[in-house]
């Protein structure tokens, strides 16, 4: 379990907080998700979250971060890295920059943590194919597209098999295609007891993904409830939000005096 309490946290050299008592839990196995208008503060959360910051980015934090019921203020980056993983928008900063072959790139992070060689390929060979990527493996991963890169760059996350895993903006340079593979290997992970916040733009994702979505305005939690209610909360557009075409679909249906349940029987009937 992943624990926030009362955070708040300024940038080294900054005026002004980032992050302004913020509170969450992040359970065992929850998807949430994190939505908010740029500079929000939903990076500023990621990094805080995951330990780098204050650890490597400097800076002052208040409040206290519980990592499985224990402060990790005390605990070393390495020691963080092994329960709690965080994946970029730019897959170009979380490439090992080593790794001559896509293989070895996804592989890489399981081989530092000192497990068997066979888990290394069990795992690596498994998220190669979740983000069906195994025709890419003899590739250098310096010569990918951004977008092949990012699925290189996730996959390399999901073999680590971290316990809490964090992803700030993780299908930013993804096609619908690449997204869905991304949204589908993440479900399976959560539903083998590994924790996940996700900060993204793409709502009909989280949509689709999170049982729980917080959304953050001025470094404050302002909206955190059941995923549908808060992307059903007409407050989410004065966010910079847009709700995902499931809720605006409703909405227009609505408007329109329909009755939406008619509506979905009828459209699922004739899906049949």
């Amino acid at each position: 379990m992943l624990i926030l309490q009362a955070v708040s946290y300024r940038y080294a050299g900054a005026t002004r907080l980032s992050l302004r008592e913020v509170s969450l839990t992040l359970g065992e196995g929850e998807v949430l998700g994190v939505v908010g208008r740029s500079e929000a503060g939903k990076s500023t959360l990621c990094l805080v979250a995951s330990g780098l910051a204050p650890r490597t980015l400097g800076g002052t934090l208040r409040g206290r971060v519980l990592l499985d019921g224990a402060d990790s203020s005390g605990r070393a980056m390495h020691e963080m890295a092994r329960d709690v993983a965080i994946g970029f928008q730019n897959p170009g900063t979380q490439l090992s920059g080593v790794a001559t072959t896509v293989y070895e790139e996804v592989a890489f992070g399981p081989m530092n943590l000192g497990i068997s060689r066979e888990q290394v390929l069990q795992r690596t060979e498994s998220s190669l194919d979740a983000l069906a990527i195994r025709a890419l493996s003899e590739r250098d991963p310096e010569r990918l597209s951004g977008g092949q890169q990012q699925l290189v760059a996730i996959a390399g996350l999901l073999a680590l098999a971290p316990r809490h895993l964090i992803l700030d903006e993780p299908t930013a340079q993804l096609d619908p295609a690449g997204t869905r593979l991304v949204g589908e290997a993440l479900r399976q992970l959560a539903a083998s007891g590994t924790s996940l916040l996700i900060a993204e733009h793409k709502t009909d994702l989280l949509d689709g993904l999170c049982e729980r979505i917080i959304a953050i305005d001025g470094g404050r939690v302002v909206l955190d409830g059941p995923t549908a209610r808060v992307f059903d909360d007409p407050r989410l557009a004065g966010l910079g939000v847009e709700p995902p075409a499931r809720a605006r679909l409703t909405r227009a249906l609505a408007a329109r005096g329909l009755d939406v349940s008619v509506v979905a029987s009828a459209l699922a009937g004739a899906a049949r």
